[in-house]
Parts: C-alpha cells; sequence; structure tokens
C-alpha cells in the first residue's frame, strides 16, 4: 500500500477473519445476478440504458441475511452485491449489441443465433472485463483512494456499514419492486388501461405529443435527475417538434431514400423511423467518440498506472486485504480465451478478431475502470466504446478481405465482446472498492464477479430469446435502441447503404451540442428514441427536482429523502423489468389475458394512475417510510 494511504483502515481488519465467500452468499448472488440481469435486459432494451444494481442487491441482501437468516457478516453481504451486480453489467454488454443478429435473422441476412453464442460472447467478455480489472485495483483503489470517489462503490459500503437500517432500506425497494409489478401487470398484461398516449398534432403535420406512463421509466429519470432527464427530453423535443415537422413541411411527395413512400402520406411514428432514426444514430455515435476523446487525457495516465499495477500484482501478499488472483492464473486464462475465440465455431471470429477483442479488450477496460472512478458507473460511456470498437473493427474486417455476412456478424460479435468487457470492468472496480473500505478479501471478490458473470451469462441468451419471441427487436415495446443503431453502422460501412446525409446531419447536432454545452450523449439518445419516451423520463427528473429543493427541512432531512427515493425507483424498475420478462412468457406462449373489453380506464385513467404512482415517489422522499 502507498505511505499515502499506508494510514487507512477497512471497517474489518486485515488480520481478522470473519464469514464472506460462504455457500449462502454465492447462492444468494447467484439468483440477484439472473434476477437483476434479466430485468435489466428489459430496461435496456426498452430506453438503451441500465441501472447499478450494486445498492439495490446490498440491500436485498442485509434484508435475507441478517433479518431472515440472522446472520451477522458484512462481508457476506458484501460478496452477495459483488456477485449480484455482475448481471446487470453482463445484460448491459449483451443487449446493446447482440439483438443485432436478430434483426439481421428476421431480415433473412443470417440464421437466428443460438442460445451458445450469446451466451459464450457474454460469459468470455465477463471473465475478461475480470481478468483485465485484476492488475488495475492496486494503482486505481488503492493507490488512488482519497482522489478517486468511486460514487457508486463508496455509496454501497455507507449502505452495508449502516447494516442496522438494512431492514428499512430493504423494505423500500421490495415496496417499490411490488407496486411496480402489479402496475406493469394490470397495464400490459391485463391492459386494463394504455401504458402509452399520445395525439398526432394535426395543425402541425409531423409532429406528435404523447408519454409513456410506466414505473421503469419515471425511476430512470428519478435517478439520472432532473439535468440528464432534460437533455434527453430537449433530444425528443427537437426531433418531434422540430426536425420531423420540417421534414413533412419540405418533403410534401416526394420520395426520399431510404423511405419508399411519399413523404406526405407518412405518420410521425412513421417520419421517426424512416428519417430521424438515423439521425439521432449519427448523433449518438459522435458523442460517444467525442465522450473518449475528452477522456484522452484520462486514458494515457491510467494506461501508465496499469503498467505498474501490472508489476504490483505479480506480488504475492501475506495481508489479507491484499490478496488478487495470482497474475500466472490471468495470463494463462487471457491466453486460453483468445485462443478459443478464434477456434470455436461458436464465435464468427477469426485471428484478427481475437487479437481485436484482447487489445481493444485491455484499452477500454483500463478506460472504463478509471472512469467509474470519477464519474460514477451511471455515466460511463460503455456505448460509446462499443460504437468506437464497431466502427474500427468493421473497417478493419473489410480491409483485409472478411466482408459480407461473416463480416458483419464478426463485427457484432467483437463489439458485444467489447461491450460486456467495459461494463463489468467498469462494475468490478467499484465492488472492489466497496471492499476496499469494508476490508473484503480482493481474491475472494473477483472470483464472486466471475461467478456473478457465468451465472448471467448462462441465461442472458435465453433472455434475449424469450423477449425476441414475445416483442421482436426494433418494435415499439422492445425498440433496442443501441443494437439497432450498432446494426446500421455495420451495414453502412460493409454495404454503402446508409442514407449519410442523414448520418452526418446527426453528427453536425452532436458536435453543435457540445459546443455550447449540452452532453451530448443524453441529448443524442433523446433524440433517437420515441417522444413518448422522453417524456415519462422527465417526468421522474422533475420530481427528483422538487425532492431536491424542498423547504422547511434540514440539509440532511433533503438528502435522505432523496435516498429513500433512488432505493424505491430502484425497486420500481427491477419489478416493472420482472414483470416484463413475465409477460414475454406469457405472449410467447400465446397465452391471452387481454380484460380491456371489460374494464377500460382509457387515456384519462392512465394519466391518473400515472401521477397516484409519482405520488407515492414524492411520499417515500418525504418520509412516508422512514420510520419503516
Amino acid at each position: 500500500m502507498s505511505k499515502k494511504n499506508s494510514h487507512f483502515k477497512p471497517y474489518i481488519p486485515a488480520d481478522r477473519v470473519v464469514p464472506e465467500f460462504t455457500v449462502t452468499s454465492v447462492l444468494i448472488g447467484i439468483i440477484l445476478a439472473i434476477v437483476f440481469g434479466a430485468a435489466n435486459a428489459y430496461l435496456g432494451l426498452k430506453v438503451g440504458m441500465t441501472i447499478s444494481a450494486s445498492i439495490p442487491a446490498a440491500v436485498i441482501s442485509m434484508a435475507i441475511i441478517r433479518i431472515i437468516l440472522r446472520r451477522d457478516s458484512i462481508l457476506e453481504n458484501n460478496l452477495v452485491q459483488t456477485i449480484g451486480s455482475a448481471g446487470e453489467s453482463v445484460a448491459a454488454g449483451a443487449i446493446f449489441t447482440l439483438p443485432a443478429l436478430f434483426l439481421w435473422a428476421k431480415e433473412g441476412v443470417i440464421s437466428m443465433p443460438s442460445v451458445v453464442t450469446l451466451g459464450l460472447v457474454a460469459l468470455v467478455g465477463g471473465v475478461l472485463g475480470v481478468i483485465f480489472m485484476v492488475p488495475l485495483r492496486q494503482a486505481l483503489i488503492v493507490e488512488e483512494h482519497g482522489v478517486l470517489p468511486f460514487p457508486e462503490g463508496t455509496a454501497c459500503a455507507e449502505v452495508l456499514l449502516a447494516g442496522e437500517e438494512g431492514g428499512s432500506k430493504a423494505g423500500v425497494v421490495f415496496s417499490g419492486l411490488g407496486l411496480a409489478a402489479f402496475y406493469k401487470f394490470v397495464s400490459d398484461g391485463l391492459k386494463i388501461f394504455p401504458s402509452e398516449i399520445g395525439h398526432d398534432i394535426a395543425f402541425y403535420k409531423g409532429s406528435s405529443i404523447g408519454i409513456q406512463v410506466l414505473p421503469a421509466l419515471a425511476g430512470v429519470g428519478y435517478i439520472c435527475g432532473p439535468k440528464i432527464s432534460s437533455f434527453m427530453f430537449a433530444g425528443g423535443t427537437l426531433s418531434w417538434f422540430v426536425i420531423m415537422p420540417l421534414i413533412a413541411l419540405f418533403g410534401g411527395d416526394a420520395v426520399v431514400f431510404p423511405g419508399t413512400d411519399p413523404i406526405s402520406t407518412l405518420a410521425p411514428s412513421d417520419l421517426w423511423g424512416t428519417y430521424v432514426k438515423y439521425i439521432g444514430a449519427g448523433a449518438v455515435a459522435t458523442g460517444g467518440i467525442i465522450s473518449l476523446i475528452k477522456s484522452f487525457p484520462l486514458i494515457v495516465r491510467t494506461f501508465k498506472q496499469a503498467m505498474q499495477g501490472m508489476k504490483s500484482a505479480g506480488k504475492a501478499s501475506a495481508l489479507r486485504t491484499e490478496q488478487d488472483i495470482p497474475m500466472p492464473v490471468l495470463l494463462v486464462a487471457m491466453v486460453v480465451i483468445a485462443v478459443a475465440i478464434w477456434l470455436l465455431p461458436a464465435f464468427p471470429v477469426n485471428l484478427l478478431g481475437a487479437v481485436i477483442v484482447v487489445v481493444f479488450g485491455f484499452f477500454f477496460a483500463t478506460v472504463s475502470s478509471r472512469m467509474v472512478g470519477l464519474i460514477g458507473s451511471s455515466n460511463n460511456p460503455v456505448s460509446g466504446m462499443a460504437i468506437a470498437t464497431i466502427i474500427i473493427t468493421t473497417i478493419l474486417l473489410k480491409v483485409t478481405g472478411t466482408t459480407g455476412t461473416v463480416g458483419m456478424t464478426g463485427a457484432i460479435c467483437i463489439g458485444g465482446i467489447i461491450c460486456v468487457i467495459a461494463a463489468i470492468a467498469g462494475d468490478c472496480s467499484q465492488d472492489l472498492k466497496t471492499g476496499f473500505i469494508l476490508g473484503a478479501t480482493p481474491k475472494k471478490q473477483q472470483i464472486g464477479e466471475i461467478i456473478g458473470v457465468v451465472a448471467s451469462a448462462a441465461v442472458i441468451g435465453f433472455v434475449l430469446y424469450l423477449m425476441n419471441a414475445a416483442w421482436e427487436f426494433g418494435g415499439s415495446e422492445i425498440p433496442a435502441p443501441q443494437a439497432t443503431m450498432m446494426k446500421m453502422l455495420v451495414e453502412g460501412i460493409m454495404n454503402a447503404q446508409l442514407p449519410w446525409a442523414l448520418i452526418l446531419t446527426g453528427v453536425g447536432v452532436a458536435i453543435v451540442a457540445e459546443i455550447v454545452g449540452i452532453q451530448v450523449m443524453p441529448f443524442a439518445v433523446g433524440m433517437y428514441l420515441p417522444f413518448s419516451l422522453s417524456a415519462g423520463i422527465m417526468a421522474g427528473g422533475v420530481v427528483r427536482w422538487f425532492m431536491e429543493r424542498r423547504k422547511n427541512v434540514s440539509e440532511e432531512e433533503r438528502r435522505a429523502g432523496v435516498d429513500r427515493g433512488v432505493l424505491y425507483t430502484s425497486g420500481l424498475i427491477a419489478g416493472e423489468g420482472l414483470m416484463g420478462v413475465i409477460l414475454a412468457g406469457v405472449a410467447a406462449a400465446k397465452l391471452n389475458i387481454d380484460c380491456s373489453g371489460i374494464v377500460n380506464l382509457g387515456s384519462i385513467g392512465s394519466i391518473v394512475l400515472f401521477l397516484a404512482l409519482l405520488g407515492s415517489l414524492a411520499y417515500v422522499c418525504m418520509g412516508g417510510k422512514k420510520k419503516a
């Protein structure tokens, strides 16, 4: 440990051994990894973003281990959240890329991807993410303690340290989970009221106003906060109330590529799907590249630290709190995985692709680990890294003669592996930060992270198949925004068939947004997604704005209320996500539970119930669950 951190004392001293890697912690962690992985897969496919599962996993773990099982080991709780949070990261990396394979299969370009291929992409990416993070631990977690805040990791440690509050905090999460699951079942299962309401504006042709009244959207908006929510809302406003009306105004009866019908005959939703989606894709891709360019000095610094960390990581330590997975084991595992990527038929990747995975994987693992240390996992530009990888990989494959469907599927699989690597490396670094504060054994956490990866990778292929069978990727229920964009980029580079004028328009919009100081990624995502979705997210952001500005309460009470809201909305997101998976199973089984013919509350009912949902969030924030 460096001199500047030699006086840091973890909560559990290095010379004290308490239960940590137990059968109980591993089993509960695996269950939570699968649950949060499935829930976040649904959320990411619907809105294009996922949430950190560390804190919800921590409070649920405390409720089970402390309250139900009557066990008292903070390190057991920590291992549960370490394993459980891995599911969210594997899901994030997978759903940002792999649905592109389903979309090509739908078009008849390729055959349907196998569950084995999907699972192996997630597994390989997840294990490599952990392997690449291990040598960075000394440099980023230990040496930079007090410099890099690692917000989610530090917050998770605080939640675990506040063990006596575990029951009440878990109650807040579970109440949100139960309410959202019931709400989702009634709206999208029984269809007693519509989950989306909207209206095309006749006198302003090309525009349409609406909102999706779903718990997960309100939860995302609250967790992201009013600033990020407003950027998304602004992007949606630009697309649906400026760009689309202009296309309708000047397009007339013209048929403009990639459209096949006269513009005058297209409804607003068709204008968005035919033209604006490409503008948004250009903006999102540019936002990802801009974020990497701005981070370049940070990337160089991190690489220097990574090389130093490689040296120290190879040395064995007698202290329990300084033990990592041995470097020889990591190197052998990395070589074996690289050869497997090259040789196994499940991976449509050649030797060049295997080399790209290792080189880009380590590069983006270091970037991701450092980025989450500074700005947190929620702001980690994982999709931006995947975009850069997809573009470079597709160009390299095309130049070296790997073209057609082989090159396209290879590019997506490489991008998927890199995306999972970046997501897991960021998650692992946050978990190791939590463990550093608590006094956990790093090696046990690293093994736990791999267990979480294996568990979630084993089911992610089945979850993707279930979602696609129920609603089909690219539709209104699960638009799979990032994966659709990755597909368009690969096709455009391989076949030169992209509408580049629209893409470059998005590039220009993103550059303007960056110049005027707007955060490009949320603004671009808002342009890319339907306005109704951004409106639902904005509603949650507005509640957070009011809660952060409450009068007649102390700063401590205000902060505690906001934190309760984060736990409650984490439950809302998880509840809707899990019910979404269940409803996907119902739809795939062709079961009809539609009761709208018997009871239908209509648009008015949707608005009233959504306002009641937002009211419940405000109630929890203002102390409704404070004494639970």
